[in-house]
């Protein structure tokens, strides 16, 4: 159906700027602190500002579009997005950049959830895992081309077009969401809970910031340190909460479903290892290997090929082996290729590179669209709101850990052997560490039952898979 098709795309063209948006800026920091009167170390503040106005208003955006609609909340999410890239383009100090980066980031906090939202109560389940597939690749390749493009942009034009481009895009974002998107929402309107709000988005805000900070040297070690510590405190306090409210922010009783428990948590545990590689490659090919930022760029894009070259693949492949098989058999493939970036030397032919970065991004590809899609199997339609929220602040927060990660198994190399200026071998031990630690989520797809998703992987069961035993 045209329905099936168009509704996964607009979505995913809307979350491809976000998940873009948020990365594009990071080679162009010292051109835009040139312009606008201020230093590179001052301007990430904008990075952070945007991470942490991401964290606080996502647990709003279940709720948000169950009482007002996903079609309204959806277009309005695009429309914030656009006013704060136009508030970047158009900055002329630290505080000005600062403030449009947090109204870029309200936007986004309400895109990708709602977004998701959209899918999954639209499309059958089994038409899900393609529409998927749709919405998953932006959050594969976004981190990847956003450092070249906006390398490309600065070098060939100026910065201010990385935020002018998103204007005509999200414009016609909302003309198709306006034609295209239905309105759904809840059937009743639950009140919503404020405090668990504040609480979570304190936590997962500082947690989030501080782990995406740690090992950069942006802040000192006690302020980070206190972010981590503190933002705890503030998910310890909302976990007591949520037990005595009948409505809370996040619906932590969905990890009680087998098959949510599985993908948001070693979802979780995949992408801490799978995170920290649009952070350790262009530095290791970059500093280590002394290629420009335009040459690691176009390798890393292969990556992204991959990843687009799975998505007409993963409706057949979790027909013929099923999730849990997929989940478990793959999150060791996916680790392994992950592992095999730390054998890369400044010898190592850049086609090889290539080749191997496209077979890996095509088996992460087809690891993120399964664990995207079995997260929904036995949710009920009336909590898949809260549901996309849940999931979206679990993957902010392990993107943040898997950075973090990367970035102290590399500064602990470092100091092992004695300090000094990035090498090239300061990076091998951190990709093993990652990859090793991605692995570590086959151990938790195990305990899925053999047919979990089997509707949505449009699977009957075997003889030896009993219908009593199905989770999805």
């Amino acid at each position: 159906m045209l329905h099936d098709r168009i509704v996964p795309l607009i979505i995913a063209v809307a979350l491809f700027m976000e998940n873009m948006d948020s990365t594009v800026i990071a080679t162009s920091l010292p051109a835009i602190a040139a312009d606008i009167g201020t230093n590179p170390l001052a301007l990430k503040l904008a990075v952070t500002s945007y991470l942490l106005s991401l964290a606080i208003f996502i647990p709003a955006s279940g709720w948000t579009a169950d009482r007002f609609g996903a079609r309204t909340v959806f277009r309005a999410a695009i429309g914030v997005f656009v006013l704060g890239s136009i508030g970047c383009a158009l900055s002329s100090s630290l505080t000005d950049f600062v403030i449009a980066r947090i109204v870029q980031g309200m936007g986004g906090a309400m895109m990708t959830p709602v977004g998701r939202m959209v899918v999954v109560r639209t499309i059958s389940k089994r038409e899900l895992v393609g529409a998927m597939a749709w919405v998953t690749t932006p959050a594969l390749i976004g981190p990847v081309l956003g450092p070249p493009v906006g390398g490309f942009i600065t070098t060939y034009a100026t910065w201010h077009w990385i935020f002018i481009i998103n204007v005509p895009i999200g414009l016609l974002g909302i003309v198709l969401a306006t034609r295209y998107i239905p309105d759904v929402r809840a059937e009743g309107h639950e009140r919503f809970d404020v405090v668990g709000m504040i609480l979570a988005g304190l936590g997962i805000g500082g947690v989030a910031f501080g782990l995406s900070v740690l090992g950069l040297n942006f802040l000192p070690w006690f302020v980070v340190v206190a972010l981590v510590v503190g933002g705890a405190c503030f998910i310890a306090a909302y976990l007591a909460h949520a037990r005595r409210t009948e409505n809370p922010a996040l619906d932590l009783t969905l990890f009680r479903l087998p098959t949510f428990f599985a993908s948001v948590v070693g979802g979780f545990t995949f992408r801490v290892g799978l995170g920290a590689l649009p952070f350790l490659l262009p530095l290791m090919l970059q500093i280590g290997f002394g290629m420009t930022p335009f040459q690691s760029g176009m390798i890393t894009f292969a990556t992204a090929l991959g990843a687009m070259g799975m998505k007409w693949a993963v409706v057949f492949i979790l027909r013929r082996f099923g999730f849990r098989n997929i989940l478990v058999v793959n999150s060791v493939i996916s680790a392994a290729f992950l592992a095999i970036c730390a054998g890369f030397t400044t010898t190592t032919p850049i086609a090889v590179m290539m080749v191997l970065l496209f077979v890996g991004g095509f088996f992460r590809s087809l690891q993120f669209t399964s664990i995207n899609t079995i997260a929904y199997a036995d949710v009920e339609p009336q909590r898949v709101g809260r549901a996309t929220a849940l999931v979206s602040v679990a993957q902010q927060l392990s993107v943040s850990s898997g950075v973090a990660l990367g970035a102290m198994a590399v500064e602990l190399t470092v100091h092992l052997r004695g300090g000094g200026p990035l090498q090239a071998g300061d990076f091998p031990p951190a990709f093993l560490a990652v990859a090793a630690i991605s692995a570590l989520s086959a151990l938790i797809f195990a305990r899925l039952a053999p047919d979990a998703g089997a509707e949505m992987a449009d699977r009957l069961p075997t003889p030896t898979e009993p219908s009593d035993q199905r989770a999805g």
